[in-house]
């Protein structure tokens, strides 16, 4: 692994590499300094955005729009909301676009949401709601001129019967107007080449961005894995075996798997990484110093938190 670091970041000077992070809304006042805390960290970064999670049903509307909110008045980065079809109409979903809009945000993550009933139950739009993500990238579009990224599955989304039908959602959600995919979690990287591989056989030409969730809690991570159909190849596993009470060589375990894991894409031309942060900062910050990032001052913005 260290060779496989050393050897891509001697050609890498963070000039030709995007990234961008992903944050879910704060339930309470110790969550909302860590996510602060890890903002600020990251925001040096200069991402090309940071995205803001929307729970299921819009069970965290309002925290995610103060969240993003905050975002647009007191730091430079572009903030990307996330909406769902999940529990509503759509002059509700568009309410809440608009709402968005009128606060600053021009660039949303569609999705369409996980069924109320939990994973492995089937997903029922609301009957006057969006009936799915291109449904609701094509209103999206209608109503405003936002840049609309969306989801992409390597291992092919739980409720889809194949990769083959999941990347034709795929290319109805970018014939509607999206611009962006962003993966799923993934650590077998594999299986992204040849989905990406799979995609571009279909004329989908977008870019098809790696979504990297590093490990700082194996078991909450595989507990997310098993939910959303993503593989933990026993190489990794075994990594982590016997380090449970053991969280300071967890850390240092799970650096060298992210920095693997991204310099390998590099090696095979990845350029643009998005991180699934769960609002800590500190491995993403060491996978971003990796791929050549480097932290610029950044100016205050009238309204900032002293």
């Amino acid at each position: 692994m260290a060779e496989v670091a050393e050897r891509s970041s001697r050609r890498l000077d963070g000039s030709d590499i995007n990234v961008s992070f992903e944050f879910f809304p704060p339930k309470n006042e110790k969550m909302e300094e860590t996510l602060w805390t890890s903002m600020r960290r990251l925001e040096p970064m200069r991402p090309d955005f940071v995205s803001v999670t929307y729970g299921a049903g819009g069970s965290t509307r309002e925290r995610t729009h103060a969240t993003v909110s905050r975002i647009v008045r007191e730091t430079m980065v572009i903030p990307a909301a996330h909406l769902t079809c999940v529990q509503a109409t759509r002059g509700e979903v568009d309410e809440v676009a608009r709402g968005y809009w009128q606060a600053g945000v021009r660039h949303i993550v569609a999705l369409r949401g996980d069924a109320i009933a939990g994973p492995g139950t089937t997903f029922v739009p609301h009957p006057q709601g969006y009936q799915n993500a291109a449904d609701l990238v094509g209103g999206l579009k209608r109503l405003a001129k936002f840049e609309i990224s969306v989801a992409a599955y390597p291992e092919k989304h739980p409720d889809s019967p194949s990769v083959e039908a999941d990347i034709d959602n795929l290319k109805a959600k970018i014939d509607a107007g999206a611009t962006r995919a962003i993966t799923q979690f993934f650590f077998d990287n594999d299986l992204y080449r040849a989905y990406v591989d799979r995609v571009r056989a279909r004329g989908i030409t977008v870019p098809i961005v790696p979504g990297i969730v590093p490990i700082h809690n194996f078991k909450q991570v595989a507990s997310f894995a098993a939910r959303t159909g993503a593989t933990i190849p026993d190489w990794m596993a075994r990594r982590f075996d016997g380090l449970d009470n053991d969280p300071q060589t967890s850390h240092l375990v799970a650096a060298a798997v992210a920095a693997e894991q991204v310099m390998d894409l590099v090696d095979h031309g990845a350029r643009q990484f998005h991180f699934y942060t769960l609002n800590r900062a500190d491995l993403v910050y060491a996978v971003c110093h990796l791929l050549g990032l480097r932290p610029e001052p950044m100016p205050a913005k009238n309204g900032a938190a002293a």
